[in-house]
């Protein structure tokens, strides 16, 4: 899928967005440079909050193809239990999975959008304050002295890393009895370094050009990738399939946003990179990219991402098929998080133009909105994974090689990760502010630092005697804690958001949570069949979490229910 609408340089409205209903409500009047397409600086107040109903219509989009990527990635992951089960080659290919898994957080998800989202936004905006002046873009000034650099960056990391598998396995998984499998799976997909790269290269670009349904895409065409491969090739080539399936994937999700790129990002002549000083005419209007900037990013996302090597390398000293409960597990309780940021990540280029324009006090408002509404997704899914786990993973996995005894093991594991989901789901929210003004800070890394600690002591005490329930337990607190950190941080350093106002909406939506889910554990047994059980907690569930919600006054269930009586009872 790709947009389709009358896209200028500045952005193209996503097609198919027209029909879709608005789901966050309209925040007011916007500052000049925030403005979607087709809605110029200065417009009547009435054109203004545009804007808003803009980014609900996007993050719809955009969720219904988080939605597509993850069912899909079910829909992979259901093909590698089916054929290898929870084994040593599953193992194997898991624990080579570890490296996509760090490129997709540091690449991707988090790293660079982190670091080009404020910089394309800044580039945007002192294009739009330039207006017809004669001058270099400052867009193309951006690319031209970053993106040839990174391609050579990521593809000597690339051979790099497939020169050293061996020893990349060792440190990761010590405890394996033969790592040649998992050495030859780390080769495979070692390419995404470069890949990836430029995927989250084009995602950052598109994303502060307001065009996201590309870049929501690109997990659609890496699970397709990977499914392909691994049911066309799993008879001959064993596990190594899903591997070669991660390759191919990664390859088209550079295809799935290449047009739009070439569309919307004005391209320099090639040239080739010089890894010193910027031109002059770049280094005067490209936003500066330099390591200061760089590595307190690259910190806080590689500590953000150990998190995951933590708890393998404690896994790999339990029994084989450890890892892959805890990949099982984590895979499909993490989803609710997935969909929560969703909206965080189409609203991150509003809240990083408006710190470029200096409009702190619109940050603010959107921050606080982001925060309310990703915790009300996130806890409802929380609820819905304490309250029907057994079931889910039955549902979905218990077939071929995995069984009965692989569905009790996972789905205990993936309660137990259910707890650190809002502590997941806030540290992916918290850090796109601290990072959004483009300026050198060290604080998001500090408390990702000190949440991995936490989990790596915790850890070390509880898988002993706990064994992988121990390890999802270390994982809720430490990342509990860093969201914690960042919360205390934010109002202080980067946007003056109502700290205590925010935690008390998220308790209250905490407490509505913890009803919900209870009452679904309690009545998740009643029905036998899991696949009505769990059809029935999709109404119980969301249904007590609101009720509840309503009874404790949360500001987000009460704003949410008025505005669907207004559309569905009202007409309005």
């Amino acid at each position: 899928m790709s947009d389709t609408g009358t896209g200028t340089e500045t952005g193209a409205c996503p097609a198919g967005l027209a029909a879709a209903p608005p789901l966050l409500p309209a925040p007011g009047p916007e500052p000049e440079g925030l403005l979607p397409p087709g809605v110029a600086a200065g417009t009547s107040s009435g054109e203004a909050p545009r804007l808003g109903s803009f980014l609900a219509r996007a993050a719809a989009a955009t969720a219904v193809l988080t939605v597509l990527g993850a069912v899909l990635g079910l829909v992979r992951d259901q093909a590698i239990a089916r054929y290898f089960g929870a084994s040593d080659a599953s193992d194997a290919f898991l624990i080579a999975w570890t490296v996509p898994e760090m490129a997709a957080t540091l690449l991707i998800e988090d790293g660079m959008a982190l670091l080009l989202v404020p910089a394309f936004s800044l580039a945007l905006t002192r294009r739009a304050a330039a207006g017809e002046a004669p001058g270099s873009d400052p867009v193309r000034d951006l690319v031209a002295t970053t993106l040839p650099r990174l391609f050579l960056l990521l593809a000597g990391g690339a051979a790099l890393l497939i020169a050293g598998a061996p020893w990349v396995v060792g440190v990761l998984a010590p405890g394996l009895a033969d790592p040649r499998l998992a050495v030859d799976c780390t080769r495979l997909t070692s390419v995404t370094v470069l890949t990836f790269g430029i995927t989250g290269y084009f995602s950052a670009a598109l994303r502060a050009h307001r065009s996201f349904l590309p870049p929501a895409g690109v997990y659609v065409a890496y699970n397709l990738g990977i499914i392909g491969m691994t049911l066309a090739l799993h008879a001959v080539w064993g596990v190594r399939a899903a591997a070669v399936g991660v390759a191919v994937g990664s390859v088209l999700m550079i295809l799935t946003q290449l047009p739009m790129f070439l569309r919307l990002v004005p391209l320099a002549r090639p040239r080739l990179p010089r890894f010193g000083r910027p031109g002059r005419r770049a280094a005067r209007t490209a936003p500066p990219l330099g390591f200061a900037v760089l590595a307190p990013v690259v910190l806080f996302v590689v500590s953000r991402q150990s998190q995951v090597l933590v708890e393998r390398f404690l896994a790999s000293t339990l029994p084989a098929g450890a890892i892959s409960h805890l990949n099982y597990a984590q895979k499909v309780a993490q989803m609710p998080m997935v969909l929560s940021l969703m909206i965080c990540t189409v609203t991150f280029p509003v809240v990083a133009q408006a710190m470029a324009a200096g409009d702190r006090e619109k940050a603010r408002l959107r921050v606080e909105r982001d925060l309310g509404l990703a915790g009300t997704v996130v806890l409802l899914g929380t609820a819905v994974v304490l309250g029907y786990a057994p079931q889910i993973i039955e549902v979905l996995f218990q077939r071929g090689a995995f069984d009965a005894a692989d569905t009790a093991s996972t789905a205990q594991v993936m309660r137990v990760y259910a707890l650190g989901l809002l502590g997941h789901c806030l540290v992916g929210a918290l850090s796109r502010p601290f990072f959004s003004s483009g300026r050198p800070t060290w604080f998001p890394a500090f408390a990702m630092g000190t949440g991995l600690l936490v989990t790596m002591g915790a850890g070390y005490a509880l898988t002993y005697r706990f064994g992988v329930d121990g390890i999802a337990t270390a994982n809720a607190i430490g990342i509990s804690t860093t969201a914690l950190l960042l919360l205390m941080g934010l109002g202080t350093r980067v946007v003056p958001i109502r700290t205590r106002a925010v935690a008390l909406s998220l308790g209250r939506l905490t407490g509505a949570s913890l009803v919900a889910g209870v009452a679904g554990w309690a009545c998740a047994p009643l029905v036998p069949d899991p696949v009505l059980s769990l059809a029935a907690g999709c109404l119980l569930v969301p249904s007590a979490f609101f009720l509840t919600g309503l009874a404790l006054r949360s500001p987000e269930v009460v704003s949410l229910l008025a505005l669907t009586r207004r559309r569905f009872l009202d007409g309005r």
